[in-house]
């Protein structure tokens, strides 16, 4: 008697984006080569030019396509390596719809940090070393307001990250870290004496600096997890309080 099993049911952009990923690969297709032009690609895949159109809004979203419109020897699709900025919005949305507790996130942050502190000291790229530095002035600058310091502390952390030599652990942490950007804002917004909640923060950027600068490893990975643990720590804390808890204020603990 004949063995009937259920058949698979693939949407046809789907087929697209597997025939994409197979030259991929199998190295037919790498970063800056072009895709042919739709009216080209889309009878060869066998597929409509609305089904091909939407395969490539999906894999720009996932950071491998950029597409410029128009005519010309840019216009078209090209394959590129764009993972951060894609990683960090997949990783914001999977938090924020609860993927991801915060906790999870806090400690992919200490153990992600750790490492590349402690890599940075060993042999930190003078290059992102000096961008670290440059931000750290920048930091430190009067008036900073939240948004505009939680954004060159996010580069801060990703500069040393990078300097690690590490491509992947500079992605992860830049992606983690925006992952639970809104949340740090809201936080240092609510901060009772933003001012010396700035300052706090800075000291702690600025030691961290000098021990990667000093080579010492394994000092600096331990204020790291301190700094991320203070601030982030508090935010996973409140949130296991009852909604009606007072906010965290001051800056004993901060972190970001």
């Amino acid at each position: 008697m004949a063995e009937w099993r259920p058949v698979r049911q693939v949407r046809t952009h789907e087929l697209v984006l597997e025939s994409i990923e197979a030259q991929v690969l199998a190295g037919e297709l790498k970063a800056g080569d072009r895709l042919p032009p739709e009216r080209e690609l889309a009878p060869v895949l066998g597929v409509s030019r609305s089904a091909l159109r939407e395969a490539l809004r999906v894999l720009e979203t996932i950071g491998v396509l950029v597409a410029q419109a128009g005519r010309g020897a840019d216009a078209g699709a090209r394959i590129v390596r764009h993972p951060d900025d894609a990683l960090g919005r997949l990783l914001r949305l999977h938090f924020a719809l609860g993927s991801y507790s915060l906790h999870d996130v806090l400690e992919a942050r200490v153990t992600l940090e750790r490492s590349s502190f402690e890599a940075a000291a060993r042999h930190g790229a003078p290059d992102a070393l000096a961008e670290a530095e440059e931000l750290l002035g920048r930091l430190g600058a009067a008036g900073l307001s939240p948004a505009d310091f939680n954004d060159l502390d996010t580069r801060f952390h990703v500069a040393i990250a990078r300097s690690s030599g590490n491509d992947l652990t500079s992605t992860l942490t830049s992606a983690v870290r925006e992952s639970v950007r809104p949340l740090i804002l809201r936080a240092l917004e609510a901060a009772e004496d933003w001012p010396a909640t700035a300052a706090a923060l800075n000291a702690d950027h600025t030691e961290l600096l000098r021990l990667v600068r000093a080579g010492d490893g394994p000092a600096a990975a331990d204020l790291a997890e301190r700094h991320i643990r203070g601030f982030h720590g508090t935010l996973v804390a409140d949130a296991d309080e009852p909604a009606d808890s007072p906010a965290p204020g001051g800056t004993e603990g901060a972190g970001t």
